[in-house]
């Protein structure tokens, strides 16, 4: 739409490079081309705008096939206005001076006669086609014929209109029929699918039996082998218990050697230890009775008072400790009697009767066997 701006009585009008304006004053021509701009004055000028730019109208119809099914068929329609003066004389593309805005609807016209025109070449050729043929070969076929339709339409050459390019989108039947053509397709399709499927499964059991008769061979080859590493176990086995028996054998005569060896080394020394353990007794025993002698002799030699501190010195050893002694009169007066009395001469006889009392000999008497018991310590006893 063109743009129109009021001054002072005046008007002027800009029109867009697609615009194909046409400015009559008085009858006669005063501008025409695109893209103009100009004064006019809005009582004297007659203006007309058409568009010169490529147009798109979208189309949809029904129409019935040859064994009378509907179809719904949706196109679109690509044209322009190649003579714009020729259109202008023969539709009203008039504007207003003061808004710029078409009086009449000359778009709505095109469109009206580009439909009609198409829709009934579309028709015409849809009644003559079955179904099946029409879903199949519809889209190309009615494309072409639309287009040859359009294109040998006098009526649009006459208004300088020109059609640039015809598309059909969709040729489609009806809901219902569509998914009733769909259903022999579809079962198709499913029994596809399912021979798919069976043959899927047979080959995966097979495959299954398959691995199921290769596990079976290995199960048997395994208890094959598993025989044979008994065997083989076994064998080693009774080998290594008859080199065990062996070696057993071998220890045993050695450890019997050895033993026999050590029991005639170990009888022999005894032997010597026995011979020499008697020598040693003997030898001691001569020793023990030349000591026994020898005590007795020098016991024999000393006198009755010196056997009596012996026997004393002996006895004490052997008794408990004593703190203290009571002596009483009577001890006192033999022992002083007894000290007061003259010892004998060296090398005189002494006296056959004893004339002292008869105690000391009589403790002397004990002292003689004390010396053995001190001579059992001894080394050899």
């Amino acid at each position: 739409m063109a743009d129109i701006t009021r001054r002072l009585g005046f008007r002027h009008l800009r029109s867009a490079p697609t615009s194909h304006i046409r400015h009559l004053r008085g009858g006669q021509l005063a501008h025409e081309g695109v893209g103009l701009a100009f004064w006019f004055r809005p009582l004297t000028a007659a203006i007309s705008e058409v568009p010169a730019d490529d147009r798109e109208l979208a189309m949809m119809f029904h129409a019935r096939t040859a064994d009378f099914q509907d179809l719904a068929v949706q196109a679109t329609v690509t044209y322009r206005i190649s003579d714009p003066a020729i259109a202008a004389t023969r539709m009203d593309f008039g504007i207003d001076p003061d808004t710029g805005a078409w009086r009449a609807e000359p778009l709505a016209q095109l469109a009206t006669l580009l439909t009609e025109t198409a829709q009934q070449h579309a028709l015409q050729l849809i009644a003559r086609t079955p179904l099946a043929d029409t879903l199949v070969d519809g889209v190309t076929a009615v494309r072409e014929r639309i287009s040859e339709g359009l294109a040998a339409e006098p009526r649009l050459g006459e208004i300088g209109l020109t059609v640039l390019a015809v598309r059909v989108t969709a040729v489609r039947p009806e809901a219902e029929l569509e998914r009733a053509l769909r259903t022999p397709a579809r079962e198709q399709v499913q029994q596809e699918a399912d021979r798919a499927t069976y043959e899927r499964r047979a080959v995966a059991v097979e495959r299954e039996r398959a691995i199921a008769e290769n596990e079976l061979a290995s199960q048997i080859e395994l208890a094959r082998r598993e025989e044979e590493l008994v065997a083989q176990q076994g064998t080693n086995a009774r080998r290594e218990a008859e080199q065990k028996a062996a070696a057993d054998a071998v220890r045993t005569d050695a450890e019997a050697s050895r033993r026999t060896r050590l029991a005639v080394a170990e009888a022999e020394a005894a032997g010597t230890l026995a011979a020499q353990q008697a020598e040693a007794a003997r030898t001691m025993g001569e020793a023990k009775a030349a000591a026994e002698a020898a005590w007795l002799t020098a016991h024999q030699q000393v006198g009755p008072e010196i056997l009596q501190a012996l026997a004393l010195i002996r006895l004490a050893e052997h008794l408990p400790r004593i703190d203290s002694i009571t002596l009483t009169p009577d001890v006192l007066t033999g022992l002083l009697t007894r000290l007061s009395t003259p010892l004998p001469a060296a090398g005189a006889d002494a006296p056959t009767t004893p004339t002292t009392p008869t105690a000391p000999a009589a403790a002397a008497a004990p002292a003689a066997p004390a010396a053995p018991a001190r001579d059992t310590n001894r080394p050899g006893r």
